[in-house]
């Protein structure tokens, strides 16, 4: 370990994350024209060099401040060239033609490549590649629809992160009027997109296209990067469906969650017709991002000092003031509001209700290995 290793260690300090595609290449294509009037200046600064040593007798260093102002045309009289031979002024006239033209000749490449709109275009990428390139734990959502706005929406009033990746040329004005603060112009199911998308610190990638090969294309690329990258964490996908044949096909490939918008649909309206006052309970304590009262299920690991304790003994309602009214076990059977005698069993998911802060400290005593000093005084 070398000296600024040890000292960005002592500092805590990490350098910035870079994306997984840099667009340097890109970048470095838009330079290439400049090539040539570079290779012609260094050659016009060394024929002038040797040139002005040869016909007036410089010395190497006043050769080549004489050859450098001489083609960049600022002025004379550093150096005498009143003095000049006729052999040296015909030279000094042809090294200013020549640095002219050369100077003209860059402008000109300059105009062009502004112009083609390129580079501006690959350095605005570049810069939002960078920013995704900070982001962990988000979400990748695919195309922009009417779905997509909503959720996304939700997001940020739950400030979770997110990219959005489309494939349209108008996505930038798209993510300034519905305020995606990243978003990648990108065919989703492909790797450079997914790649763009940092997919490899994303939690999970939510897909929500009206078409259903869309989704089963983008589904299929999601899991086969995951094995190329040996993703240690298997992504949470979420994918729409409109009919229940295409729910079970898009579970078979491996989604997460299936939302049928018309069966969701009709389940909210058949809730508020049959029992109005728990939806109007619902919307008021669980769906308003300004509410204090939240539900979330919490993953319990093999390493958890909570498993194989009983429900009572974890006292998560006194040290984290939730309660759990579910757990899910590994093979998915879910038992509903628990006893105080329910064993916590590895790899469950504890369905909590409880305050924002509550949670979040509920999902930090989970993690432990060891038994929360919190315990010994309840």
């Amino acid at each position: 370990m070398n000296l600024i290793q040890k000292l960005q260690k002592f500092l805590n300090w990490e350098p910035s994350p870079k994306p997984d595609i840099t667009l340097n290449a890109e970048l470095y294509s838009q330079f290439l024209p400049f090539r040539t009037p570079l290779i012609l200046i260094q050659l016009s600064m060394v024929v002038g060099t040797i040139g002005y040593m040869y016909f007036e007798d410089h010395t190497l260093i006043n050769a080549l401040f004489q050859t450098g102002y001489t083609i960049t045309t600022v002025g004379f009289g550093a150096l005498g060239e009143g003095e000049f031979s006729p052999q040296g002024k015909l030279f000094t006239i042809t090294l200013i033609i020549f640095g002219f033209t050369i100077f003209t000749f860059a402008l000109g490449i300059i105009v062009d490549v502004i112009n083609r709109g390129e580079l501006k275009r690959i350095l605005k990428e570049r810069k939002m590649l960078y920013r995704i390139a900070r982001l962990k734990r988000h979400f990748v959502i695919c195309y922009h629809n009417e779905y997509a706005i909503q959720v996304t929406k939700q997001l940020r009033a739950n400030q979770i992160p997110f990219v959005v990746i489309d494939p349209r040329g108008d996505i930038e004005a798209l993510a300034k009027q519905y305020h995606y603060p990243y978003y990648i112009q990108a065919e989703p199911h492909t790797e450079e997109a997914m790649l763009k998308a940092h997919l490899s610190s994303a939690k999970g990638l939510i897909t929500l296209s009206n078409s259903m090969a869309d989704n089963i294309a983008l589904i299929a690329s999601v899991r086969l990067f995951e094995k190329e990258h040996r993703i240690p964490n298997p992504y949470y996908v979420i994918s729409a469906a409109e009919d229940e044949n295409n729910v079970d096909k898009l579970k078979k490939l491996g989604v997460d969650t299936v939302v049928s918008p018309t069966k969701l649909t009709a389940q909210r309206i058949t809730a508020m017709a049959a029992r109005p006052d728990m939806e109007n309970l619902l919307e008021q304590f669980l769906y308003k991002s300004d509410t204090p009262l939240d539900m979330e299920e919490i993953y319990v690991p093999k390493t958890s000092w909570m498993v194989l304790k009983k429900l009572k003994e974890t006292h998560l309602r006194d040290i984290a003031n939730v309660s759990v009214i579910g757990i899910t076990k590994k093979d998915g059977k879910l038992v509903p509001m628990p006893k105080g005698d329910t064993l916590v069993m590895s790899e469950c998911k504890l369905l909590v209700i409880g305050t924002q802060k509550g949670i979040l400290y509920t999902k930090q005593l989970v993690k432990t290995q060891e038994k929360p000093e919190e315990l010994k005084y309840v």
